[in-house]
């Protein structure tokens, strides 16, 4: 009995050794596709679970070639709020705004096959940013580095072409991508790791608990409503739809098609945290003005309802130069596309067959501005005042006032209708029969 309670005894003051990661929780949060403001809205969600389920880690898995400057931005700043401590794990490319967001993270390791780096800003037309929009990225990009400890010439160099760095593939001219073997050499990276599985042995977090985030379906969805080319084209079959409603009896798929997208597109920027409902209120306004507008005259509705549709889509945008030139695009092709609706398919078609005359008033019709007296032609009368052309005459005891075809008759002569149109008489001198007056 006392053997077996020393025993007992030393094995309580033993430390009790814990398999590495054991009962911790581990985030694991995908960065992928296009950097927009749909991702920054996920990466602000999962984050914020994380740190309230009580993680001990995140593990961003990063596979982008970029995407916007101020969502990037976005995201950065999320990265430098997270309490946890958190990896960017680099699967296959972290490009351009891919590159800032990994270098915000607390540590970096690459697959043997990724990528990092080539994070010039350009315009979304392409073309090079000013100098303003560059020197404030490349700042941004020098921060990070400095912000985690690693030397700021490379995240310069990524950005800014002008750095000369040959020994990286980076000669002048040319913004600077690490391999793997570079980023490790230069400390931009702490392993390359096969996988996952690999990369939390090297945390020491093997036996961890791990929770894989992925976007919902409305977060998805918000993304790829909200990336920078498809805003043009919804706002282009918003457009389009609602002016072929226009040229189309009834309400049919062409409306039906505008509505969605303009639904389509505000619901992907309010799930993206970017339209409030101050937008939606001024669209509704806008709209109910450009109506009342085929009612009203004077055109001030409808001015104030374009100016209510622009606003809301403005306050709905991220970017105010981006939203310009999507609206630009739309109304190019609404431009065009009513031309040639006019051209091909008239006025007499859809809605503007109720607000607008097409008919026309004729005689074949019936229309006359005043009675055409018929009965009249043939008839003769006496002129009561000469026709210079026009005067008197005098048919059955009704003096009517006439015109001749052009020629003078004095008064008291004979004349005949021969034409009427409407108030106006036209006669005729009668001339005698000279065969009748040698017989008498």
């Amino acid at each position: 009995m006392i053997i077996a309670s020393a025993v007992l005894s030393l094995f309580q003051f033993m430390p009790f050794v814990q398999a590495d990661g054991e009962g911790d929780q581990v985030y694991v949060i995908p960065v992928e596709n296009t950097v927009e403001r749909g991702m920054a809205a996920f990466l602000e969600r999962t984050t914020t679970e994380a740190y309230e389920n009580g993680a001990d880690h995140i593990v961003f898995e990063i596979d982008t070639p970029g995407g916007r400057v101020d969502a990037a931005n976005e995201i950065a700043v999320i990265f430098q709020d997270i309490d946890i401590p958190n990896t960017a794990f680099i699967t296959s490319q972290a490009l351009s705004a891919g590159s800032y967001i990994a270098l915000n993270a607390d540590q970096i390791y690459m697959k043997p096959q990724a990528t990092m780096g080539a994070s010039g800003v350009i315009n979304s037309d392409g073309t090079a940013a000013d100098k303003k929009a560059q020197s404030a990225w490349i700042s941004a990009m020098v921060a990070a580095a400095e912000s985690t400890g690693r030397d700021p010439i490379y995240a310069r160099a990524m950005a800014d072409s002008s750095v000369d760095l040959p020994e990286y593939g980076a000669g002048e001219g040319e913004f600077l991508t690490l391999s793997p073997s570079d980023a490790l050499e230069v400390g931009y990276s702490e392993g390359i790791v096969d996988d996952r599985t690999e990369l939390l042995n090297e945390l020491n977090l093997s036996e961890a608990k791990v929770v894989e985030k992925s976007p919902t379906a409305a977060e998805n969805l918000a993304r790829f409503l909200t990336d920078p080319v498809v805003i043009p084209i919804l706002l282009s079959i918003a457009s389009l739809g609602l002016v072929v409603e226009l040229y189309s009896p009834g309400f049919g798929i062409p409306g039906i098609m505008g509505l969605l997208s303009l639904v389509l597109f505000f619901y992907g920027h309010i799930v993206a945290g970017l339209a409030g409902y101050e937008a939606i209120i001024l669209l509704v306004l806008g709209i109910g003005l450009v109506v009342a507008e085929l009612f009203l005259p004077g055109g001030i509705a409808g001015i104030a309802g374009i100016i209510a549709i622009v606003s809301s889509l403005m306050l709905s945008s991220a970017d105010m130069g981006h939203m310009a030139m999507s609206l630009g695009i739309a109304l190019i092709v609404t431009i065009i596309v009513s031309v040639i609706l006019f051209k091909t398919m008239g006025l007499e078609r859809g809605f503007f067959r109720h607000v607008i005359l097409n008919d026309s008033t004729s005689t074949e019709k019936g229309y006359v501005s005043q009675s055409t007296r018929l009965e009249l032609i043939g008839l003769e009368g006496e002129t009561l005042t000469p026709l210079r052309p026009a005067g008197t005459a005098e048919f059955d005891k009704e003096p009517l006032d006439v015109v001749t075809e052009g020629g003078f008759i004095s008064s008291h002569k004979r004349v005949k209708v021969v034409k009427t149109e409407g108030s106006r008489i036209v006669v005729r001198e009668v001339e005698k029969d000279n065969t009748e007056e040698e017989t008498e």
